[in-house]
C-alpha cells in the first residue's frame, strides 16, 4: 500500500480548477439534504447527514483535477470525513445525473480521464485486474464477509442473519438454473467456493472457473473440508470447454467489460445444451447513465475494480437475446445489497485491528470504508440495482 499512501500525502495543485470546483460544489450542496461543515464553522446544504471538510484547499484541488476520482481520494487522505458516509453519500447518488449542470456535461469527452490500456479485459488483462482486487488477502476478506465467504448481494427475509440471507441467495440462483441431482453445472467465477459446494451438495456435477490463484487455493481447501467433489479450474471463461445442463455466474459479469459482453453471452450459449438454463446475478445501473458514463474512468476503477463496467437491464436483455438466450425469470435485490454492504462495512471497521495486523495501513482503511459506503449509497438511492436472471437456451 506504499504507493497509495504516497499518492495521498500531497494534494495536486490546480488553482483555476479548484476555484471552479469549489463553486460547483457549493452550488450542488445547496440543493441537497446534507450539512457540509467547514473548519471556520460555515455550514451549507439543506440539513441532514454531516460532511466535515477538514482541509478545504486540498479537498477542492483534488476535486478540481478530477471530481470522479478526487472526491474519493480526498476521503482517503482525510481531507473530509463523515460520521456516516453511506447516509451522507445517498443524496449525492440520488442526484448523480444532474449534479453537474447540463451545459458542462457536454465537456465530458474532453475532461474525462481515459481508461488505462493495460486494464482492458483481454485474457491477460482480466487476470491482472482480478489479481489486484481478489488476491489482496484471503484473510482480509475473512474479516468482513460472513463465514460462507460470499462476496455478493444477499437475499434477506425478516430476521435473517447475513449468513442465512447469503444461503437463500445461493439457493435462489441455483433454482433459477434448475440445478438438481445429476445436473452438469458450470460456474463462471468461483469466489471462495460456497456456491460450488452448495451445488455439489444438491447432487450436481460441478465445474467452476476462476482466474484468481488465491481464490482457487482457498476454494479447494473448503471443498475438501466439505467432503464434496468439484472441479476447480484456473481458466478464463472464454477458454471454457464442454457441454452443460446449466451455467451460473454471480456478480462476475461486472468484470467482463462492455466490448466483451457479446462474447460472454455467446460463451454461455456455446456451453449450454439446447434447453439448458442460466442463473445470472448482475449489478445494474440506468441505461442512459450506462451510455453516458461508459468511457469514464472513476475512483472505483482506479482503486477497487480495474476494468469493471456495470450493465443495464436492457444491456443484459439485448446481449442475451442476441446469443439465443430467453430471459424467463428475474428478481431485484437492490435494497438487500444496501443491507449487505452496510453489514460488511460494520464488520470491516469492527475488525480493523485484524486487517491492520495483515499489513494494511490507515489509507487502505479509509479507501475500503469509502468503497463500501459509496456502493451502499448507490443501492440506497436506487441508482444501482442488482438482479437475478433466469434464462433458457432456445
Amino acid at each position: 500500500m506504499t504507493t497509495v499512501t504516497t499518492t495521498m500525502a500531497v494534494a495536486p495543485y490546480s488553482p483555476a480548477r479548484a476555484w471552479i470546483a469549489e463553486r460547483l460544489f457549493r452550488h450542488v450542496v445547496r440543493r441537497l439534504a446534507v450539512s457540509v461543515v467547514f473548519p471556520d464553522g460555515e455550514r451549507i446544504g439543506l440539513g441532514g447527514p454531516e460532511m466535515r471538510i477538514v482541509r478545504p484547499e486540498a479537498f477542492f484541488h483534488r476535486l478540481g483535477v478530477d471530481a470522479k476520482i478526487g472526491f474519493g481520494e480526498a476521503y482517503m487522505a482525510g481531507d473530509w470525513t463523515s460520521p456516516d458516509p453511506a447516509t451522507l453519500l445517498t443524496p449525492f447518488a440520488a442526484r448523480i445525473a444532474d449534479l453537474v449542470p447540463r451545459p458542462l456535461q457536454t465537456l465530458r469527452r474532453w475532461v474525462d480521464a481515459a481508461h488505462p490500456t493495460d486494464e482492458k479485459n483481454t485474457v491477460v488483462g482480466a487476470r491482472s485486474n482480478i489479481h489486484r482486487h481478489y488476491d489482496l488477502s484471503n484473510e482480509m476478506f475473512e474479516v468482513f464477509l460472513d463465514p460462507s465467504m460470499t462476496y455478493s448481494s444477499a437475499w434477506f427475509s425478516p430476521g435473517d442473519s447475513l449468513a442465512t440471507a447469503q444461503a437463500r441467495k445461493i439457493d435462489g440462483i441455483l433454482d433459477l438454473a434448475g440445478v438438481t441431482s445429476g445436473t452438469r453445472l458450470l460456474e463462471i467465477g468461483t469466489g471462495w467456493g460456497t456456491l460450488a459446494i452448495r451445488a455439489a451438495q444438491r447432487g450436481a456435477h460441478v465445474t467452476t472457473l476462476t482466474i484468481s490463484t488465491s481464490q482457487q487455493a482457498y476454494a479447494l481447501e473448503r471443498i475438501a473440508d466439505a467432503g464434496v467433489s468439484v472441479d476447480v479450474q484456473l481458466r478464463d471463461y472464454r477458454d471454457a470447454m464442454g457441454t452443460y445442463d446449466a451455467v451460473v455466474s454471480v456478480e462476475m459479469i461486472e468484470a467482463v467489460g462492455a466490448e466483451y459482453w457479446p462474447t460472454y453471452f455467446q460463451t454461455l450459449s456455446r456451453l449450454l445444451r439446447p434447453g439448458g438454463r442460466v442463473g445470472l446475478q448482475a449489478i445494474t445501473m440506468p441505461h442512459d447513465r450506462m451510455l453516458a458514463t461508459r468511457r469514464s474512468y472513476t475512483w472505483i476503477h482506479k482503486y477497487v475494480f480495474p476494468g469493471g463496467q456495470l450493465l443495464s437491464v436492457p444491456a443484459v436483455e439485448g446481449n442475451a437475446r442476441a446469443a439465443g438466450l430467453d430471459i424467463t425469470a428475474r428478481r431485484a435485490l437492490g435494497a438487500d445489497y444496501a443491507r449487505t454492504l452496510d453489514s460488511w462495512r460494520a464488520r470491516f471497521l469492527d475488525g480493523w485491528d485484524r486487517v491492520a495486523a495483515l499489513g494494511f495501513d490507515e489509507v487502505f482503511q479509509r479507501m475500503w470504508e469509502f468503497y463500501l459506503a459509496y456502493t451502499s449509497a448507490g443501492f440506497r438511492s436506487g441508482y444501482l440495482d442488482v438482479w437475478q436472471f433466469g434464462m433458457v437456451k432456445e
